[in-house]
């Protein structure tokens, strides 16, 4: 479903990113892993075009993407839950929700009941506003929020960061579940080691903004992997 290749990124006159590649597979979690600081969060937002990358290529489904930005890259079907989670505070979960339809067909506006059967806190809370939401409660509705989308490619930036352990369980079952469906390729970036290989089928190790260790689940040992992304 994704290649990156060599992909190249500046903030201003500073190198981000050097010469990245990047697999991710539908029907598959890949792993984004590496200490703070060394590009994750710039790579896979140079993947859904909130900075454009400076070099290098990005193929989604067999098609060569120029550079263009997040709201076109949305309606070719690649979703980013963004660190932060950036809920709408003064708009209702369900007018949050909605904002999704805008990569949609006006055919396609209606929130399925499917995210209510992942979230149901959700549907309970539908009408209060999403400032009002705890942490877990915001990160539930930016995840489904993306996957109003229909994603072909689902991007999530630290989706445990700040969040209730009985939570975190809740999210690693709607990611298992959205794998085992196919119908989307899932690019994970998490600093909570055993929530993300218990859950990967890949794993790419960034460092100081370059590849140190790619491969499958089969190919990195867990101590390799562990040792790889400890200070």
């Amino acid at each position: 479903m994704l290649r990156v290749e060599n992909l190249t990124l500046h903030y201003g006159h500073s190198r981000i990113l050097h010469g990245v590649d990047l697999s991710a597979d539908t029907g598959q979690v890949t792993c984004l892993m590496g200490t703070n600081g060394v590009g994750k969060t710039s790579l896979i937002r140079a993947i859904a075009g909130r900075h454009p990358r400076s070099g290098g290529t990005i193929t989604l489904d067999g098609e060569a993407l120029p550079v263009l930005p997040a709201h076109q890259l949305a309606r070719k079907g690649i979703a980013l839950v963004s660190q932060g989670r950036e809920v709408f505070p003064l708009l209702t979960v369900r007018e949050n929700l909605e904002t999704g339809f805008s990569c949609l067909p006006k055919s396609d506006h209606a929130v399925p009941e499917e995210m209510f059967d992942l979230f149901p806190v959700l549907k309970a809370m539908q009408h209060r506003r999403g400032g009002d939401l705890s942490g877990g409660q915001q990160q539930q509705l930016a995840i489904a929020r993306a996957l109003i989308t229909r994603p072909r490619l689902l991007l999530m930036d630290e989706p445990t960061e700040g969040i209730q352990p009985n939570i975190i369980q809740m999210i690693g079952e709607v990611i298992r579940k959205l794998r085992n469906e196919g119908r989307m390729a899932i690019v994970l970036v998490e600093q909570y080691f055993d929530f993300a290989y218990d859950l990967a089928d890949r794993f790419t190790v960034l460092r100081r903004g370059a590849v140190t260790m790619a491969g499958t689940k089969a190919e990195v040992s867990r101590e390799a992997l562990l040792q790889a992304v400890t200070v």
